[in-house]
């Protein structure tokens, strides 16, 4: 099951376990089951200290229950852990067994303290790229807090319980039998929301920062580009961002980075944060940012957290989101039905009716993934014709379950209350009206720069993305911008990543130029 290498990496992990671990499998008589008793027969080859077993009694089947000899299991999968769920498995197996977890003391304290019973039910798909840091984190607080207890539920395996549960996103966490949140989230994003307020020293701690010489606004390729050029250059450098990595973590395979015939998204973000951290970069994560307010001497940036840092020059590249559709039904019916990511929610619509919305390159890969799993897709263009590569529209014109429809214009996506149950649209030529029957659509026309909260800072264009000259410069002096979110063409990574250099290339040309003492703090208004 698992490969020669992958088994000789996976036994030197191993050895950090500090105390027996217990695997507990609960079987039937599926395929699926047979793959759990190869993988326990394979990690109990691996390691000493694993103990398997398989005469669980859990209720779903097949499932793993890690655990110590003598206590009760806090940590399951139901379904078999591969894919990108394979590291969640290998971190749970060594915090089970007593290796140290790679987070701050204060977080473990607040982690301990935590009251319970707290029951969690993650709800995942294998091809996922955001579900692994929410597992791995409620993981994490039921191996340190004997109150909590964590599962992890391949949804493709157990559909009937999640078309009990109407869970149409992944991830998707119930607490306690209860809907708790959605979508990607970070062990301080948890926390957060189970007790509220208990991290306020965050902003003390932002407030109290000396003044930068180069501020990154956001943690994509441009801004790690950024960082990257403007520390190597020895500049007091800091980095703020909502999750490092930006929309690459979305991304599925990466083929046209140079060098790198390629690799995943998650993997390229862990490679460009890897490299940023290896230089003297502050790395603030799990920041929001709400104003940029130039100033003559320092600008000021403010945090949805209350905290403000200061710096003598600023890089934003705050990316780019999802576009949406803009109609009614959109909305209310997110999450329950109306899906961005065809990689994290397809598996969820096996055997279902799906729309994919868009005919550039985007859709017409979505439309080619989901209909692997999906009974039927339709695919809904604006213009007269796809915009995608031909070699992707010939393939999909390959597809027997898959329907082309050019010159659309969605109207509505109309829902029963609890999901999606279709979606109307207009045939922009004779403009009749037409509707479609479905339990799911997929919105993939585009992005939007992320810019709202730049309005009255710096020139943005008609498309609110920030202008910028040759060398990255906008219309305030010491505030550079670069990727996604500027008026620089072509969206690309590798692109994003030449502006970030760039840009940060400008700042310091900027900066050398300036009075070498560096300003007191501005007074915050």
């Amino acid at each position: 099951m698992l490969d020669t290498a992958l088994k000789t990496q996976l036994a030197g992990y191993l050895e950090y376990l500090q105390h027996p671990i217990e695997l507990v499998a609960s079987l039937d008589a599926s395929a699926k089951s047979d793959e759990i008793r190869a993988l326990l027969a394979e990690l109990a080859s691996l390691s000493p200290r694993i103990v398997t077993r398989a005469d669980g009694h859990d209720a779903r089947r097949p499932s793993l229950s890690v655990g110590r000899p003598g206590e009760s299991a806090r940590i399951r999968f139901a379904g078999v852990p591969m894919g990108h769920e394979f590291t969640s498995m290998v971190l749970a197996l060594l915090h089970t067994g007593g290796h140290p977890p790679k987070v701050d003391a204060e977080t473990i304290e607040r982690i301990r303290a935590l009251e319970g019973p707290l029951h969690f039910e993650t709800y995942i798909a294998l091809s996922c790229h955001n579900c692994p840091d929410v597992v791995q984190a409620l993981n994490l607080m039921a191996a340190l807090n004997p109150r909590i207890e964590s599962v992890m539920i391949d949804g493709a395996l157990f559909q009937s319980e999640v078309d009990a549960r109407k869970i149409m996103a992944v991830p998707s966490v119930m607490l306690n039998g209860e809907p708790f949140a959605q979508g990607r989230m970070s062990l301080s994003d948890i926390l957060a929301r189970l007790a509220p307020g208990s991290h306020d020293g965050d902003a003390k701690a932002l407030n109290a920062k000396d003044p930068f010489d180069v501020l990154v606004i956001g943690g994509g390729p441009a801004g790690a580009a950024a960082a990257l050029y403007a520390a190597r250059k020895g500049l007091a450098t800091g980095l703020v961002a909502e999750r490092f990595g930006g929309q690459v973590q979305d991304t599925q395979g990466i083929e046209n980075l140079l060098s790198v015939p390629h690799t995943e998204g998650p993997t390229l973000a862990e490679a460009m944060a890897r490299h940023v951290r290896a230089y003297e970069v502050d790395i603030m994560e799990r920041q929001r940012v709400e104003a940029l307010i130039p100033g003559q001497t320092l600008h000021r940036v403010r945090l949805a957290n209350g905290a403000t840092l200061s710096a003598r020059s600023v890089v934003l590249a705050p990316g780019a989101r999802w576009r949406e559709l803009k109609v009614p039904g959109e909305q209310t019916y997110k999450t329950r039905g109306v899906c961005f990511c065809p990689h994290c929610d397809g598996p969820l619509f096996r055997g279902k009716r799906v729309a994919v919305i868009g005919g550039g390159n985007s859709g017409v890969e979505a439309a080619i993934d989901l209909a692997h799993t999906a009974s039927h897709v339709h695919l809904l263009e604006f213009d007269e014709a796809l915009r995608a590569d031909a070699v992707l529209q010939s393939r999909l014109g390959s597809l027997p379950n898959v329907t082309v429809i050019t010159h659309a214009q969605i109207t509505e996506v109309i829902g029963d209350g609890d999901k999606v149950v279709g979606l109307a649209y207009r045939e922009r030529g004779s403009g009749e009206m037409r509707h479609i029957d479905l339990d799911g659509l997929f919105v993939q026309i585009g992005l939007l720069p992320d810019t709202g909260w730049l309005q009255g800072s710096v020139a943005l264009s008609s498309r609110g993305e920030i202008e910028v000259d040759t060398h990255g410069r906008t219309s305030q002096p010491g505030i550079f911008a670069a990727g996604d979110a500027t008026t620089a063409p072509y969206k690309q990574i590798i692109t994003a990543m030449g502006d970030g250099a760039k840009a940060s290339l400008a700042a310091f040309d900027y900066l050398i130029r300036r009075p070498i003492a560096a300003p007191q703090r501005e007074s915050v208004r």
